[in-house]
């Protein structure tokens, strides 16, 4: 029996993204069952189905061993910290199990791809600058990875310019960036969320872009949609859950605040990383207490 693969989302209160998470769980479902490969997913916090109920669906079906992959774009505090503290939590609580924790998604050529097809459908690439919008983490290595992307999308194509901004914990924001894009004498500019799914920040971008633009009628301001429930997404997170069972799991620590001294990111050096409690975990306790999780290759719990 191939093991499963199992989705690790942070989760959403918009009932839009839980639907679409489910969606692409079926998805990936489907397009893995010629295989042998059982496909299921839940949530760290703030929706359903949660990751306890997906790793006790799988167990009940016969897995002791699975692959997760980590619902997220950026190797910021979710991918680091919570997605595998959320795992760990289940081999505690069902001993015998076990997991392969897979990559971020992010950045990869397919992402790109999948920009720049949604900038596709409201602006042409000539005569336009993008704002590429993420959401924003107190990792700086995490938005220096939005920032990179920001950079790849540019390359090859002919966009006028290509500038990175995020909704919340970091600067520049939508406006800030919506600014500075106007400031280089941009006339267009297409605002591209880089989120999954739907949700209440993928919205917030959308709001602050209309926002932005009634203020300021002297630039066409669009907004793209966010990467969505695609064939194209579902390829990736096949590939990462192949990587997770074979490959060789690098994450950067290069520039990562824990490892090395960055300016202004003094108190993160050699700390632990503190998971924060999530409510609708049914444990008694926190499961707090392990350190630091990446930098290992294909790191794997319980065994």
């Amino acid at each position: 029996m191939n093991p499963p693969l199992m989705l690790a989302g942070h989760g959403t209160v918009d009932a839009a993204g839980v639907a679409e998470f489910v969606a692409f769980t079926e998805r990936l479902r489907t397009l893995l069952a010629a295989e042998g490969v059982d496909v299921d997913g839940g949530f760290i916090e703030l929706s359903q189905p949660t990751v306890h109920e997906a790793w006790s669906r799988l167990t009940e079906r016969g897995h002791t061993h699975r692959a997760a992959v980590p619902m997220v774009l950026v190797g910021a505090g979710h991918a680091k910290g919570d997605i595998p503290a959320a795992l760990e939590r289940e081999v505690r609580r069902e001993p015998g199990t076990s997991y392969a924790f897979g990559r971020p998604l992010g950045p990869h050529p397919v992402l790109l791809e999948i920009l720049a097809t949604r900038i596709a459908e409201v602006a042409p690439a000539g005569g336009t600058a993008v704002l590429l919008v993420g959401r924003g983490s107190t990792d700086p290595d995490a938005n220096a990875e939005v920032a990179k992307v920001a950079r790849l999308l540019q390359e090859g194509r002919d966009y006028d310019f290509v500038e990175p901004a995020f909704v919340s914990l970091a600067k520049p924001d939508v406006a800030s960036g919506l600014a500075r894009c106007r400031a280089l004498g941009a006339t267009r500019v297409v605002v591209a969320p880089y989120f999954l799914f739907d949700g209440v920040l993928p919205r917030r971008v959308v709001d602050q872009a209309a926002a932005f633009a009634a203020d300021h009628p002297d630039v066409d301001v669009r907004s793209a949609g966010y990467l969505g429930d695609t064939a194209e997404l579902a390829g990736l997170v096949v590939e990462r859950y192949r990587e997770a069972l074979h490959g060789d799991i690098r994450m950067n620590c290069d520039t990562c605040a824990y490892r090395v001294l960055l300016p202004g990111f003094e108190d993160k050096l050699g700390a632990p990383q503190t998971p924060h409690h999530h409510p609708d975990d049914p444990s008694t306790g926190h499961g707090h207490g392990h350190g630091h999780a990446h930098g290992h290759a294909a790191p794997v719990a319980g065994e």
